[in-house]
C-alpha cells in the first residue's frame, strides 16, 4: 500500500447512564473499520467523521474509558449529537 493512501479507521464509543466516561467498544482499520461504520449506520447509530479524534481514540484500548484529556472533545460531540437528535425528533432545538 502506498504511504499516502488513506486507510479507513473507525472507533465506536458506548456511553450510558451511570457510566463514568465513554468506553471504546470497537475499533479497527480498513475492512474492519468499514464494517464498524456499516453496522452503526444499519442500527441507526450516528456516525461522525473526525480523523483527528479517531486517531486519538485509536490509542485507547478496547473496553477502556476514554482518557480525561479527551473528555471535552467527546462531551462537545455528544452535546452536538443530542441537539441534532432533538431537532430530528421535532423537539426544540438548543
Amino acid at each position: 500500500m502506498p504511504i499516502n493512501e488513506y486507510r479507513q479507521q473507525a472507533v465506536a464509543l458506548r456511553y450510558g447512564e451511570g457510566d463514568g466516561a465513554p468506553r471504546v467498544v470497537a475499533k479497527g482499520n480498513g475492512r474492519l473499520a468499514e464494517e464498524i461504520i456499516a453496522r452503526a449506520r444499519a442500527a441507526g447509530v450516528f456516525v461522525h467523521e473526525s480523523p483527528e479524534l479517531v486517531a486519538l481514540l485509536m490509542q485507547v484500548d478496547l473496553d477502556d474509558r476514554i482518557p480525561p484529556a479527551l473528555y471535552v472533545a467527546v462531551a462537545e460531540l455528544l452535546a452536538w449529537l443530542y441537539r441534532l437528535e432533538q431537532g430530528a425528533a421535532g423537539g426544540p432545538e438548543a
